[in-house]
């Protein structure tokens, strides 16, 4: 028998990973609680009742008191009593080492099949136990089916009565910061960092991204070649919407490129309050606060400020990095001295133009004449074209190319767009502002979908 038990152990420790140690320990108990049955003395404390096993050979002794009690006083029932006791002991011992194990693995993503739903949670089937995705951690309107497998980030480890709740999730925002970091060596690497997320499951997420060394674009190396890196998480979550944005001290900057690609007309920050005015052209107001406000709310949590949106009175302005006519260091210098529009030039004057360092007298002369033409031009465009974007044939306002992906590698400042689901819910408006985008966009980017699929 002693021989069987410590094969038993052995196997034990094998096959589940209960140390040796903690086994000798549970049949110990075990069997003290046994002999107190079995002496029955009622005026014998538990405590007076000991058993010693030799690791070695296996050999049991039960001392009450100092008195050896011979093992033929244990019977069936003391062995039935031992045994039971044993496999409580055993169960635990199991329940700490998974506990452990999955405790340590807290935030990473696992994999599993699909075993049963309950109640509308999914019941995951892992290697050694199960884990619960509850339908509050699911991405709405996804669906799974038995023995799919599925992949998910490990939410916490909860103990229970008679066993464990290993929660999982894949609508937290962790489960899109792993995922990037799977798909993206340079994050897993440190060379870039994950500043922050916003997200709301199964619709839009945006995320911004720091570059650690000047020779690696950040939003570049998160969307990959022709999109390759972004349109697997985009898979995998179901083709959630993406944004991600290079993040930037300067908070005006941050803001600029987290609610990209709206034109910003003006911006009054509260620096006190964390708050921050953004004024647009009534027909970007849409754009800018997304369906069901959800583009300027992703936009604040993203930026930690709280971001308003309102539309200028002037119908027509344009921002002066947008005139083709002034070059890189012309613009700079305008926009250091605090002239980001042409209606601000034009307002200001040559004279007041001149005095900016590096400008003078002559090219003064020469910004407010190419300002004026390129106002000139877009009062003409406007009336021409009010402004909406053209629906389909069908006319239900989604682009024939919804599904295309768009990167153009030269464009200096990317700022990545993934679309490959539209949410119906929206107002027709601001579904007309958003249509005709790609799966993929890039900041600074003019061209739209059809011109940019000509081009490849």
């Amino acid at each position: 028998m002693n021989d069987k038990l410590l094969a038993a152990i052995e196997r034990l420790e094998r096959e589940k990973g209960i140390s040796k140690e903690i086994l000798f320990s549970a049949i110990e108990s075990a069997l003290t609680s046994a002999a107190y049955k079995i002496i029955g003395d009622p005026n014998l404390s538990k405590e007076e009742i000991s058993v010693e096993m030799d690791v070695e050979t296996g050999e049991i002794t039960v001392f009450k008191g100092d008195t050896e009690v011979e093992s033929e006083q244990f019977g069936r029932i003391a062995a039935q009593t031992a045994k039971q006791v044993m496999i409580q002991k055993i169960r635990e011992a199991e329940r700490d080492v998974i506990s452990e194990k999955y405790q340590d693995r807290e935030g990473e993503i696992i994999s599993g099949s699909v075993h049963r739903f309950e109640k509308g949670n999914i019941i995951v089937e892992l290697t050694d136990t199960e884990a619960v995705l509850p339908r509050s951690e699911q991405i709405p309107g996804e669906r799974f089916r038995q023995g799919e497998i599925i992949r998910a980030c490990l939410l916490k480890v909860e103990r229970k009565t008679g066993g464990l709740n290993i929660i999982l999730s894949r609508s937290n925002p962790a489960f899109v910061k792993k995922l990037f970091e799977l798909e993206v060596p340079e994050i897993a690497q440190g060379i870039l960092e994950i500043v922050a997320i916003a997200r709301e499951a199964g619709e839009r997420t945006k995320i911004s991204v720091l570059s650690k060394d000047e020779r690696i674009d950040s939003v570049g190396a998160c969307v990959g070649m022709r999109g390759s890196r972004v349109k697997e998480i985009v898979r995998e979550l179901s083709g959630e919407r993406i944004d991600i944005v290079r993040w930037n001290d300067d908070i005006a900057e941050y803001v600029r490129g987290a609610v990209s690609p709206v034109e910003i007309y003006g911006m009054e920050i509260d620096r006190d309050a964390r708050e921050i005015k953004l004024t647009v052209l009534k027909d970007q107001l849409a754009l800018l606060i997304g369906k069901k406000g959800r583009n300027i709310r992703l936009a604040s949590k993203l930026v930690g400020w709280e971001l308003k949106a309102d539309a200028v009175v002037e119908d027509v302005d344009v921002p002066v990095r947008k005139v083709s006519g002034f070059d890189e260091e012309t613009m700079a210098s305008l926009e250091n001295a605090g002239y980001r529009n042409v209606s601000e030039l034009l307002e200001a004057g040559a004279e007041k133009v001149a005095e900016i360092d590096s400008i003078g007298e002559e090219k003064a002369a020469e910004i407010i004449l190419t300002g004026e033409a390129a106002l000139e031009a877009a009062v003409s465009a406007r009336q021409d074209d009010p402004g909406e974007t053209k629906k389909d044939d069908n006319g239900d306002g989604a682009s024939a190319h919804d599904d295309q992906t768009n990167v153009d590698a030269e464009t200096d400042e990317k700022k990545t767009s993934v679309e490959e689901k539209a949410a119906g819910e929206s107002d027709l408006e601001a579904e007309e502002a958003e249509a005709g985008r790609g799966e993929i966009e890039t900041e600074g980017l003019s061209e739209n979908a059809t011109e940019d699929q000509d081009k490849e």
